[in-house]
């Protein structure tokens, strides 16, 4: 399910960029319009593929069907890296654009910055900058893709020539019932806090990013942190929570081989990590620089509980993820 969400986005996109790439037929090659529909065609071949054959565990033909799953992987990969370093580039260009003049931005284009981007081509019409904001809107939903598509990928390439111990083997049927017990309560105050944090996103883009007084950006930036350390913070504490609760409803540990739980853990703490260097360079870039105002000490209250809460958070989904069902 996940999975689709994401194609259809990507597919979106693909469309948006295949609009953008025509308005400039004339000073573009032919390529540029051409990836899109590739890519797009990609796309849709993936997830049908994937829909229809994750759960498979191949036992005939296993070089050929691992070659062809790790091809499938790499060029996810490959995807995913054009797909980051794009956007990088067209926020990199609109830095520099926004910071200065017409006539410098187009020179340093000329003498070796410009990259393989339609950036030189005019896009005076209000289709074609619906076309290009749409498709960098997007872009997010493409990352996430290509990374999904992968781990589903690599779990399929773990599982080929698998046999699987039937005695270990659990099958549990999830019911979920709305209204039974505490489900409603968490689920309604998962979307006031998903709303919130929209709402509160979105004003500190506004405000952020507008030509409005320093004052107001500084209000912006202390609604954002504060909102940041009360979700960070019951976040720790519902970790913390369910970790104890983890203690009182004891279970047996499966130590089973599995792939995909592996496979779980190692993009949890690799992601982790990512968000621990963030928070650990901005603890360090707080710490040196002056004034210490009151900012400072909101960012510096922020990343520390970014990283307590990704801890708490890791320890209570591993130790989940290998408990036995009731």
């Amino acid at each position: 399910g996940g999975l689709i969400l994401f194609a259809i986005f990507s597919l979106v996109m693909d469309v948006f960029k295949i609009g953008y790439y025509s308005s400039f037929y004339s000073c573009l090659s032919a390529i540029k319009i051409i990836y899109p529909i590739v890519q797009a065609i990609f796309v849709v071949v993936q997830t049908y593929f994937l829909w229809v054959s994750a759960k498979d565990c191949i036992h005939v033909h296993l070089n050929v069907t691992r070659c062809g799953l790790m091809l499938t992987l790499t060029t996810n990969l490959a995807v995913w890296m054009s797909a980051v370093t794009d956007e990088s580039v067209h926020k990199a260009h609109s830095k520099l654009k926004k910071n200065t003049t017409e006539e410098i931005f187009r020179w340093l284009l000329k003498v070796g910055m410009r990259s393989s981007s339609v950036e030189v081509c005019n896009c005076n019409s209000q289709i074609c900058q619906i076309f290009k904001n749409g498709y960098f809107w997007l872009y997010p939903f493409n990352i996430e893709y290509s990374l999904f598509a992968s781990a589903m990928v690599y779990v399929m390439w773990k599982n080929v020539g698998r046999f699987i111990d039937h005695h270990s083997h659990h099958i549990q049927r999830l019911k979920f019932r709305l209204f039974r017990r505490t489900f409603f309560v968490g689920i309604m105050l998962g979307l006031v806090t998903l709303v919130s944090g929209l709402g509160v996103l979105i004003l500190y883009e506004v405000q952020v990013n507008s030509n409005t007084e320093s004052s107001k950006k500084s209000q912006a930036l202390t609604m954002y942190y504060i909102f940041n350390i009360v979700c960070l913070s019951l976040m720790s504490l519902v970790c913390i929570g369910g970790s104890v609760i983890y203690r009182f409803d004891k279970r047996d540990m499966d130590r089973h081989k599995n792939p995909t739980r592996t496979l779980d853990v190692a993009l949890l703490m690799g992601a982790a990590l990512g968000q621990y260097a963030i928070s650990y360079y901005s603890i360090v870039a707080i710490v040196a620089s002056t004034p210490r105002d009151a900012l400072s000490a909101l960012n510096l209250t922020y990343a520390l509980l970014m990283i307590a809460q990704h801890t708490f958070q890791n320890i209570f989904i591993i130790e989940g993820l290998h408990r036995q069902p009731p």
